[in-house]
């Protein structure tokens, strides 16, 4: 194992947990709400933002297994992941550029944006089974999203200083946030590239060399062969649609609380410390999520933050006043990264031997194929 490697893939969540935290889950929604769509209406906002969210992630469903096919055909998982991280870090440095109204400009920034955050999540992810043992993936998954915790909380307390003392600064609030947009694309940018430099692409041995104008049709052709090979896989198959089930819930939360706190007349200050707090608690509870996973197993140390989670959303039901999202804020902390990291380490070991990025595309596809549809339904509720 390359420690040096190791470190580089940790700190690439280090890197484009910004987005996530700024943009996706604490920021934009509320801006989205305030500024963007100001003339929408708060219901409508808050259903057009759940609508931009599914769209990005149509785009994922669409391209996530074939890109991985393409990637374990061509050995490009590194290029694809730097493709798609150039295409997070342009969007994000133009959302500096959006003005009150422009929920439509927004819109289309956060879908590009989305897209080259999960994109390049797919290849990232399955960078793990290159650059880390079986034995020890638990343990660097959830240092990776520890590590995410971190970097994301980091940044997004210092746009939270930034934005509410703008006048020290002698800035406007707009001027504030969009500053924060842009500083989401330098941090991405700046913390990605020791992966770039230290991680690449393993040789696949009796994986003859293919001609890239082939390369499309050869993913499309093994993301076929695979689906008709799930069934050889029954293992695999059966946690794939048990992600299907228990991501949609968590990725409805994760992009969605801070928009519908809004709209209930949650402030944004408080808004915004209640998701840097769950930043700051998620830290040491990844990390323990990984020692209780070596100490119990994978499977039951997933399950019990799931159970947890089914109490967070019945809880969520009665929330009214900042001090719930505060108390519920901090529950999520507690579960989501070791939830996440755990799908990703528990799936790594379910994946064929030289397969890897397709199955992740496939991991990414369940994952956001599901998650399409839950920000959809809120919205449609809600409207």
């Amino acid at each position: 194992m390359d420690d040096r490697a190791v470190r580089a893939w940790v700190m690439y969540d280090w890197a484009n947990s910004a987005f996530a935290t700024t943009v996706m889950a604490t920021v934009m929604p509320i801006f989205f709400s305030d500024v963007a769509g100001h003339d929408l209406g708060a219901t409508k906002a808050t259903a057009y933002w759940g609508y931009t969210q599914s769209i990005a992630l149509v785009l994922i469903v669409l391209l996530s297994p074939v890109l991985g096919a393409i990637a374990d055909a061509g050995r490009f998982k590194r290029r694809f992941l730097l493709w798609f991280t150039w295409i997070g870090i342009a969007s994000s440095l133009l959302m500096a550029t959006i003005e009150p109204g422009e929920w439509v400009w927004a819109s289309i920034l956060v879908i590009f944006g989305t897209l080259g955050f999960s994109g390049g999540n797919v290849f990232y992810d399955a960078f793990l089974s290159d650059v880390v043992s079986e034995n020890e993936r638990d343990r660097i998954s959830a240092r990776g999203y520890a590590f995410g915790y971190i970097g994301g909380g980091i940044l997004l307390a210092l746009n939270l200083a930034m934005i509410t003392f703008h006048n020290m600064l002698g800035i406007t609030a707009l001027a504030a946030t969009q500053a924060s947009f842009f500083s989401v694309g330098i941090w991405w940018w700046l913390f990605s590239l020791p992966l770039f430099h230290h991680v690449h692409d393993r040789p696949l041995s009796g994986y003859p060399s293919t001609p890239a104008k082939h390369l499309a049709a050869e993913g499309i052709r093994t993301v076929w062969k695979t689906l008709r090979s799930l069934n050889r896989y029954p293992e695999m198959l059966k946690f794939l649609i048990a992600f299907w089930l228990f991501s949609d819930g968590i990725n409805t939360i994760i992009k969605m609380a801070t928009i519908y706190g809004r709209e209930i007349g949650i402030g944004q200050t408080d808004l915004i410390a209640a998701l840097l707090i769950t930043q700051f608690v998620g830290i040491p509870l990844t990390l323990l999520f990984g020692r209780l996973a070596d100490r119990f197993g994978p499977m039951p140390s997933l399950i019990g933050s799931l159970v947890i989670y089914l109490v967070i959303v019945m809880l969520g039901y009665f929330m009214t006043t900042a001090l719930h999202f505060y108390l519920l804020a901090i529950l999520v902390g507690c579960v989501q990264g070791g939830s996440q990291a755990l799908s990703r380490s528990i799936f790594s070991r379910l994946v064929p031997v030289h397969r890897n990025a397709e199955f992740f595309g496939f991991f990414g596809l369940s994952g956001k194929f599901a998650a399409v549809f839950g920000p959809a339904v809120f919205g449609l509720v809600g409207q």
